[in-house]
Order: structure tokens, then sequence, then C-alpha cells
């Protein structure tokens, strides 16, 4: 098996925009932040059969030890909708158990139940704003989190969030 060092992005093709805008914060000299991008590898056209890019999609979350799911109005739905990508990554994603953390486009630190996606209400996840700080906090911490719990006697289940005091911590004042 291939070592897992990834992090997969799924986001509703809505908000590619703020997908570009986390690769912008990886690339800004100013900005710590990073992450080793799963959708680096194996990409597929616009173009290309559905077929195709389901199968690269699932090459890329083969090689993903962590997930982010970009939040936002059009999440929900797309990741209902069996003919969409979203509803696709979703999907593998949860089958294979993989840590999700929901970062919130809107600035929300709060869980925003009735926008995320079904399936993945269930498992234990992290629901973050959208900001480089909090990400980069959640990516560092959240997988480890999330493996403790997969061996807990009493695991924890459903969307969690970081305590206001761990914003603090890391100078995110309301």
């Amino acid at each position: 098996m291939a070592y897992r060092n990834k992090t997969y992005v799924a986001f509703a093709s809505e908000d590619i925009r703020s997908y570009y805008l986390m690769k912008a914060w990886k690339e800004n000299k100013n900005i710590d932040f990073d992450f080793f991008d799963a959708h680096d590898i194996n990409t597929a056209l616009d173009t290309s059969q559905p077929e195709t890019i389901r199968r690269r999609l699932g090459e890329r979350l083969a090689n993903t030890k962590q997930c982010i799911v970009l939040i936002s109005d059009t999440t929900r739905p797309k990741a209902a909708r069996s003919s969409s990508f979203l509803y696709y990554e979703i999907e593998a994603i949860k089958r294979r158990g993989l840590p999700v953390v929901f970062s919130n486009i809107n600035q929300s630190r709060n869980i925003q139940t009735s926008k995320l996606p079904e399936t993945l209400k269930v498992p234990y996840t992290m629901s973050v704003s959208f900001g480089p700080t909090i990400i980069r906090y959640a990516l560092d911490n959240f997988p480890d989190a999330y493996g403790a719990n997969l061996r807990a006697e009493s695991p924890k289940i459903g969307p969690y969030k970081y305590k206001e005091s761990v914003y603090e911590s890391l100078g995110l004042n309301s």
C-alpha cells in the first residue's frame, strides 16, 4: 500500500474559488499553511469521461490520509445527487473511513448541520471556519484524534467543533 500523506479537498464546483484560495495560501511565503494536495495526483481534464474522472478521484483518495470538505449552501444538495462528482467523493471518503475536517466557507465556527453531507454526519468529524490558521491546526491535530477515537472504548460519533479557546490560542479572536 502506498504511503498516505496527502490531503484531499472535496467541494462543490460552485466553491472552486475557495479551493484556489487554499492553494494560494500554500504558495504565499507570509502565510504558514501547507498541505500535500491529493488533487495534484492523476489530474483529469474536465472533458474526460465520468468513468475516467471517478477512477482518477479513487486513485487520489487511495493516497489520502485526511480530507477537507468545503461547506457552503450548495454542498449538501450536491453531495446528495448521485450524478455529481461530489456525491462520488463523499461516498468514497466514507467508504475509506478517512478523517474529515469540514471548513465553513462563511467563516462560521459552529457545526452547520443543515449544510453537511448526510453521509458524513455520523462518523466523528471536525468543523472549523475557513482560514489558513485553523485549517492547518485541524490538519495537524484531528487525524491523530480521529485515530484515537477509532480505538476508544466509547468512540465519539457525529460532528464536533473546536472550542473558542482553541481559536483564541491561535490568535483568532472573534
